[in-house]
């Protein structure tokens, strides 16, 4: 397998997490079929809740969103407070949620609902954060030449920490320096990756990036950052013309430092 070797000036990597460092059907098969099958559940259980109750308020200000703005959405508005019938208002919940995950939506009111879902699971053992193998030995050697690590991904920052926290391979949140989530910015905006060099404190070319998303790739490029483009099993089929233009990294153990002490 081809040796990349890692540029001279770079302190810091920047990594995408879906197709980089986890696969993409952790995401697709296991987190979110989770959400689908125990949201009623989950929401019956803590329905009285304070943490529950807000994330149903928020749920409730994206639907009147989207009917200001006429989106296909299901027309009843989400609201627990005028409904004499929980099981109705919990069943108009689970409907407005399943309606934005089969759109693909990515609005806060939906994340932060299956972060909170998402973290009960982890701390019972239900689910446990996927990583390929390659990843934690590489990061353990970049951290070793003295680099920093961060994680730039669509997914909270707290669904982040916990993929890591509660991994197949431990507990790995050590590893990484800081976490940025698309409250930054979109990753399909250079902006966002200026930004992020700014929040930690270097120039863009210090920084390396890595995703499995060319559109990334170029925003990231288009800011002055090093770019790698992961090629992993289910990802996205790269043309001829990004794998002349890209470096291409099929595992992180093809990454090696010249040069450096």
């Amino acid at each position: 397998m081809v040796t990349i070797t890692i540029p001279e000036n770079v302190s810091v990597f920047l990594l995408d997490i879906e197709g980089t460092t986890t696969p993409i059907t952790f995401v697709k098969d296991i987190l979110f079929p989770y959400i689908k099958e125990h949201l009623e559940d989950y929401l019956s259980a803590h329905w009285e809740e304070d943490e529950c109750k807000q994330d149903v308020h928020l749920l409730k200000k994206q639907a009147e969103e989207d009917l200001k703005q006429n989106r296909a959405c299901p027309v009843h508005a989400v609201d627990q407070t005028v409904h004499t019938d929980e099981e109705k208002a919990i069943r108009e919940v689970v409907d407005n949620v399943l309606w934005q995950m089969a759109a693909e939506r990515k609005t806060t009111a939906l994340k932060q609902l299956q972060g909170h879902m998402w973290r009960a699971a982890y701390a019972t053992g239900r689910i446990k954060g996927e990583v390929y193998q390659d990843v934690v030995p590489a990061i353990r050697q970049w951290r070793r030449h003295g680099l920093k690590v961060y994680i730039y991904s669509s997914g909270s920052i707290e669904a982040q920490k916990l993929l890591f926290g509660y991994s197949v391979e431990g507990d790995l949140l050590d590893l990484f320096d800081g976490h940025f989530d698309t409250t930054i910015g979109a990753k399909v905006e250079s902006k966002s990756y200026e930004t992020i060099a700014e929040r930690i404190g270097c120039s863009p070319e210090e920084i390396m990036f890595l995703t499995d998303v060319t559109r990334e790739a170029k925003a990231a490029e288009d800011a002055g950052l090093n770019v790698g483009v992961v090629v992993r099993p289910g990802n996205m089929e790269l043309t001829e013309e990004e794998r002349s233009h890209y470096r291409i990294i099929m595992t992180f153990s093809q990454l090696e430092f010249s040069g450096r002490a």
